[in-house]
């Protein structure tokens, strides 16, 4: 209290009017909040993982083909023994591409499936020669929640990467 009747006395000998000083002081440091935390965001979202890179290259000429894609994306470390699953809701009638790549020299080959609610395997893949990457088309039968899993080829020769899956539709 000590310090808050202080600072008011210092802020009423001033020329700024007492209420006038706390609401500026506020705002000014509202605005600095923003603005670090966007200047943060902005860095941090300035470099995008080889991984998303890999990814929106597959991408990019299926958005020519009219699949809009997904401003948000997956992207986790992919074990060589360890495959991932990711639940997605999809809707009858949408056509979906799954753009899914690790770095482009990492040397790891992957593939991928989706898998309805008993765990078949549906869609249809195209890799790129390399490996890198895979395009998974899917056209769902019925409104449901389904499973794009993601594994390395080859587990044995493979290390941890990153992992990205960008969803397409239209």
């Amino acid at each position: 209290m000590f310090f808050r009747d202080r600072f008011f006395d210092m802020c009423r000998s001033s020329c700024l009017p007492a209420p006038m000083f706390p609401m500026t002081l506020r705002s000014l440091i509202v605005a600095v909040t923003i603005l670090t935390v966007g200047a943060v965001g902005v860095a941090l979202g300035a470099q995008p993982s080889e991984a998303e890179i890999a990814a929106w290259s597959l991408a990019g000429p299926l958005e020519k083909e009219a699949f809009a894609f997904r401003a948000e994306f997956w992207e986790k470390e992919l074990k060589p023994q360890v495959g991932k699953a990711v639940r997605v809701q999809l809707f009858k009638g949408n056509d979906y591409r799954f753009c899914i790549a690790v770095p482009t020299k990492s040397g790891v080959r992957i593939t991928a499936t989706v898998l309805d609610s008993d765990g078949k395997p549906m869609g249809s893949l195209q890799s790129v020669e390399e490996g890198w990457g895979v395009v998974l088309s899917f056209k769902p039968k019925k409104t449901d929640v389904y499973a794009i899993a993601v594994r390395q080829t080859e587990p044995q020769t493979g290390k941890a990467v990153s992992c990205v899956i960008l969803t397409g539709y239209q």
